[in-house]
């Protein structure tokens, strides 16, 4: 797989073992090879694959396929990802029609659609987000739809598509605390990807936001709970917190592996400062379980 300089020239980094409690399942099940034949017979890329995600033999056991659109190459080299970075394709006009007919094969409930970095691309791919939320929309009109965008930085109108358009859920993770933004994310500005929630917010308040972050990377767990305060006062509806898990020697090193007591605390404080939901567990990514929590969410709103 090609990889930039960035990524490919960094030096090895030191594997930390693996708890106990850090165990997934090898995919096998008949659901996870008829969700995977639902994915190549639509020619789709999923983030699940592209970022090796854990939880893909639960999540495809159940059909739960999160979609990523625009391409498998990113034009950032977070220091964090196992996606391709390179020199991305054109944008496939027909992509928004092929992934709505994957929504309704699959007869999601939810979906989660997110992509690479396009800093290449004029708007940043807002635009291409839009068609592919109208045409699930048109396809697949029950089922509802997260958006975990990118940051479109510097994309003048970018977000103002996507949120035009109307998804359940906008989501966009801030991955990290600021101080490791330069190790971890260095394409990406912290109170840049802050604004952009709380812009979200202000131009559409019935709409859920959502952002995520990562811990075991040397953060501490006051810079966690500043981030926590620094989301809610964007107005951040729902929080995911998950253990990181380097893909490779060469990736940012795991600094050490949180324990699921530790996640418990966190999920209580963050619930204490107000965010309607929180998921927060070893195991817990962006999309894992999304449906069951937005269904929590409108329940949480409603009370």
């Amino acid at each position: 797989m090609h990889r930039t300089p960035e990524k490919a020239h960094r030096p090895d980094q030191p594997i930390l073992k693996k708890p106990d409690w850090i165990r997934v399942r090898a995919p096998s099940s008949q659901g996870y090879l008829a969700t995977r034949e639902v994915v190549r017979t639509h020619g789709l890329v999923t983030v699940c694959e592209e970022a090796g995600c854990p939880n893909i033999g639960e999540c495809w056991e159940k059909r739960h396929a999160t979609m990523m659109v625009m391409g498998k190459v990113c034009t950032r080299a977070c220091a964090f990802c196992n996606v391709a970075t390179g020199l991305p394709k054109a944008l496939d006009p027909d992509e928004p029609h092929r992934v709505a007919e994957a929504v309704r094969a699959l007869r999601l409930e939810h979906v989660v659609i997110t992509s690479v970095d396009r800093d290449d691309l004029h708007d940043g791919g807002g635009t291409h987000f839009a068609s592919i939320i109208q045409a699930i929309r048109e396809h697949a009109p029950k089922t509802s739809i997260e958006v975990l965008i990118p940051d479109f930085l510097r994309k003048a109108g970018a977000l103002n598509s996507v949120v035009a358009a109307r998804p359940d859920v906008l989501n966009h993770n801030l991955e990290t605390v600021p101080s490791l933004y330069v190790r971890i994310r260095p394409g990406a500005r912290y109170f840049h990807s802050l604004r952009l929630l709380q812009h979200a917010k202000e131009m559409d308040p019935l709409m859920f936001t959502k952002s995520g972050l990562m811990v075991g990377l040397g953060e501490t767990r006051d810079e966690i709970f500043q981030v926590m305060d620094d989301l809610r006062s964007a107005d951040v509806d729902f929080l995911t917190i998950g253990q990181y898990l380097a893909p490779s020697a060469k990736h940012a090193e795991v600094k050490r592996y949180v324990s699921p007591k530790e996640f418990a605390d966190l999920r209580r404080v963050a619930l204490a400062k107000g965010f309607l939901v929180v998921a927060a567990s070893p195991m817990t990514r962006s999309s894992y379980h999304a449906g069951d929590d937005f269904r929590r969410l409108k329940a949480a709103r409603a009370a």
